[in-house]
């Protein structure tokens, strides 16, 4: 594998780490957000239910499945800017193995 500059490792660190923040602030807002104002989103119908009783119900898991995917979809994305590659990297060390 070829070496990276630590400054690159850094802002690709910072970034995942920023991803991961983003996406748990989303889950934790999605899971016990709308359950703490539940009284409030009360008053909004979501497919003929409750929004919050939707939300407590299949909302949140289907909110957690998109951003799984999206954080998939973004994570290709930042592994390609740092110049992280599966490919390149099974192409250089193919053929070498390594003993623990």
């Amino acid at each position: 594998m070829k070496k990276v500059d630590k400054e690159v490792a850094d802002a690709y660190f910072r970034t995942r780490t920023t991803l991961i923040v983003i996406f748990l602030s989303i889950g934790f807002l999605v899971s016990f957000g709308v359950v703490a104002f539940a009284e409030f989103f009360s008053q909004f119908k979501f497919l003929g239910v409750e929004f919050h009783y939707y939300m407590g119900s299949q909302g949140a898991v289907v909110i957690f499945i998109l951003c799984l995917f999206l954080n998939a979809v973004l994570s290709d994305n930042v592994d390609k800017k740092y110049g992280i590659d599966d490919d390149a990297n099974a192409s250089i060390s193919s053929g070498k193995t390594v003993d623990h």
